[in-house]
Order: C-alpha cells, then structure tokens, then sequence
C-alpha cells in the first residue's frame, strides 16, 4: 500500500520551507512527500484549486493526505467546495491544516489598508482574507486543524491582535464547522511548518483521525 502527503504551501511561500516537516512525515508515515506549488500571489483562488485537482490527479497512490499551510489550508478547502467530482476519485486519506484563516483575516484587512497593501496580498489573498467566511466541513474525509499561540510574526507589526494567535492568524480564526479535531500549540504561524510538536501531531491525525492526547500546549 503506498502513501503519498501532499503539501500546499501559503502566501509568498514556494514550497521549500516545508523541508523539515517532509522529512518527520516521511518517516513517521513511511509515506512519499510531495509539493505542490502555486502562484500565490498571481493566482486566483479557484484557478490555484484546479491546478491542485491536476496535480493530484496525476499520483499513483493508494492513500493520498493532504496538509495545507494558512493560505494553502484554503486552496484546499476550495477545492472540495468547488469539484464534488473530487470525492470519487481522490484516493482515501486525511487533511491537516495548519494556521489556516478559515474565517477570514485580521492581519490580511490591516495589511489592505495600507499603500499597495492589496497588490501585496494577491488574487487569491484579496479573494479569501479580506471578508469574513463563514466554512463548514461536511466531506467524509477526515479533517483536522492545528492553530499556534505563539504570538509572535508580522501581524503583530500591522495592528491588533485581539485574543488568542500566533502572530499572524488568531486561533478563532481557524475554527471550522465540522472539522474532526482542533488542537492549539506553541508556535508561530511561519513556526508551525518547522515546529516537531506540530509535525508529530500532523502524524497522528493522518494516521488516526485524532490528534494526540498531549498535543495541547
């Protein structure tokens, strides 16, 4: 049985910085690790899901998990809410998302206020962070979502943060309607791709459906 997690990256992000959390999932899933990059910036965010459908289309896997960082967490959220075909041919397997701002984002609106401060956050950043979302996850696959109360990163530079957050994303904003599990632990939003805590328990969940009982911070 072969095992592939996919990995979509966030916004100004290629891809490379996932490189420990490759190497930690790769070993603690025996499973094969894959990028996928878009053009976060250039990008809408329905062109960026369909790109994400061709991308997965083309694995040979039995089991595909797919693990989104912030924005990447989105584009596959859209993905699911946009191509109901997805659900008969995607191979079985789990979803982790990692700081995503499901909700909308605080940072993202402060950001958009300032001179260029739209042009810096893209297509796909206007389109998913600047109005409030209200998401619910009704797919049978698994989901899971990890948020950071690091309250460290660049959102902290661009005006208040009011409860909870990881410097960039407030943990309210990732909660999800019908999401299986929620876990909130020490990391920043960039430090949630580097952090072991995180890492290990991206692991459970991909392999159980839960996360770790002592996963919280």
């Amino acid at each position: 049985m072969s095992t592939v997690v996919v990995y979509v990256h966030g916004l100004w992000q290629r891809g490379a910085e996932s490189f420990l959390l490759r190497r930690r999932l790769a070993q603690d899933l025996q499973a094969d690790f894959r990028t996928f990059s878009y053009p976060s910036i250039a990008g809408g965010a329905s062109a960026n899901a369909r790109q994400l459908a061709k991308f997965l289309a083309a694995l040979r896997a039995d089991t595909v998990h797919l693990v989104g960082h912030s924005l990447g967490g989105l584009v596959i959220l859209r993905l699911f809410e946009e191509d109901a075909a997805v659900r008969a041919w995607l191979p079985p397997g789990r979803i982790v998302l990692l700081g995503p701002p499901l909700r909308g984002s605080r940072t993202a609106q402060n950001l958009a206020r300032l001179p260029l401060g739209k042009q810096i956050l893209g297509q796909s950043g206007r389109e998913e962070l600047l109005m409030p979302h209200e998401r619910r996850w009704a797919d049978a696959r698994d989901l899971g979502v990890i948020a950071g109360n690091l309250e460290r990163g660049v959102g902290r530079l661009l005006g208040t943060l009011e409860g909870p957050n990881d410097g960039t994303v407030l943990v309210a904003e990732t909660q999800l309607v019908g999401a299986e599990d929620h876990a909130v632990l020490r990391a920043s939003h960039t430090g949630l791709v580097f952090s072991k805590a995180v890492a290990s328990a991206t692991g459970a969940f991909l392999k159980t459906g839960k996360f770790a009982a002592g996963d919280a911070p």
